[in-house]
């Protein structure tokens, strides 16, 4: 499955960090970060999707605390 989500990022850097350790997760087959627009493509396993990006979600916090994912698009 793969959606686009309205997110709240603070940096680049931050940004880039994000979508690298999100990729680096099971169940995810891309993520992309576009800090400019404020938003991340995710594509992700149909089987279990929410409890991946539950777990994406988690990691870029570790990164960056003030991560958000506001909306879908």
């Amino acid at each position: 499955m793969k959606k686009t989500y309205q997110i709240e990022v603070d940096c680049a850097v931050c940004a880039s960090r994000c979508a690298e350790a999100i990729n680096r997760l099971d169940g995810v087959i891309n993520c992309k970060i576009n800090y400019i627009m404020q938003e991340m493509e995710f594509h992700a396993a149909d089987t279990g999707y929410d409890e991946i990006l539950s777990n994406a979600i988690k990691i870029a916090r570790r990164i960056e605390p003030d991560f958000e994912v506001i909306d879908e698009l």
